[in-house]
């Protein structure tokens, strides 16, 4: 019984992992180039996955497909976010910690978001039953449902697909640009307010693509931001500053730790197994998976 378990947690940790992955992709690409520690982060998810929710239930829109509406929408939003709350902070030359205030102002938008939803929507939990995600397939013993399926191969494809926009686009050259030396980028031409306005769009439209995946298989309510939110800062610090790459193997390993330790201990102390695993790695490599050493 317990290897079949065992089988069974490594799958089940590999979908919940692949999530904590996207996730992270969009705090890494947040933080690698704006130096921005989005707290709002897991609010703007559950913004994604009401949208999606809602979309279905006012106009029967397949939560697959409303990835093709929720994903504009919050890359609209995350650029309206910028421009209205994070761009002024940058442009003050008074503000002598620009990265203090743009904490506490993803703070604030963090509680504002949450308890308005909370207003608006109360504490219902919320939830889709598509009849054809829950198939399920066999791989030996071990079960996996279709939506299940889905959420993984479509969050391993998202990533690569950022990893290849970054290094193989002029875009993605601006950007590794700026992370490695704002000034230096600006003296070359690079448009360096324009950068980090599209970076926090497509790190917030990341989320238009991990809620309607989620919205399947978990329930939707005002406070489900928070759960995802600080594991997916230890898969960023796990997998290195910066990196698509390092926030899909620290996901992964984050998701199948977490998995295993739901499995074999109690609920209360899953999370230490977790954690553990975070700080022991981090003590022989405190940059990260993928990180790379500050000289």
């Amino acid at each position: 019984m317990a290897p079949l378990l065992i089988l069974q947690a490594l799958a089940n940790g590999l979908i919940i992992g692949s999530i904590y992955a996207l996730m992270a992709c969009g705090l890494t690409l947040i933080f690698g180039v704006m130096n921005i520690i989005n707290v709002a982060h897991g609010e703007f998810l559950m913004l994604a996955m009401y949208a999606c929710y809602f979309l279905y239930a006012l106009y029967g829109i397949d939560p697959y497909l409303s990835i093709l509406i929720v994903f504009p929408l919050s890359f609209a939003f995350g650029i309206l976010i910028f421009r209205v709350f994070i761009k002024p902070i940058f442009d003050n030359p008074d503000i002598e910690e620009p990265m203090m205030n743009q904490v506490l102002v993803t703070i604030g938008l963090s509680l504002v978001l949450e308890n308005g939803m909370l207003g608006l929507f109360s504490a219902d939990y919320r939830t889709i039953n598509l009849k054809y995600a829950e198939v399920t397939y066999h791989l030996g013993k071990v079960s996996i449902s279709l939506s299940q399926l889905i959420v993984f191969v479509c969050t391993v494809a998202v990533i690569l697909a950022l990893y290849w926009l970054l290094r193989s686009t002029d875009w993605g050259r601006f950007v590794r640009a700026v992370t490695e030396n704002r000034e230096a980028a600006l003296l070359m031409g690079v448009n360096v307010p324009r950068i980090y306005l599209l970076s926090f769009g497509l790190g917030i439209g990341i989320l238009g693509i991990a809620g309607p995946l989620l919205v399947p298989i978990y329930y939707t309510y005002p406070s489900i931001g928070v759960s995802f939110l600080l594991t997916a800062f230890v898969v960023v610090v796990l997998g290195g500053m910066g990196s698509f790459i390092g926030a899909l193997v620290g996901g992964l390993i984050i998701g199948i730790v977490e998995s295993l330790g739901a499995t074999f201990m109690p609920g209360s102390m899953a999370p230490v197994l977790t954690f553990s695993v975070f700080i022991l790695l981090l003590l022989f490599k405190p940059e990260g998976l993928f990180g790379v050493k500050a000289s």
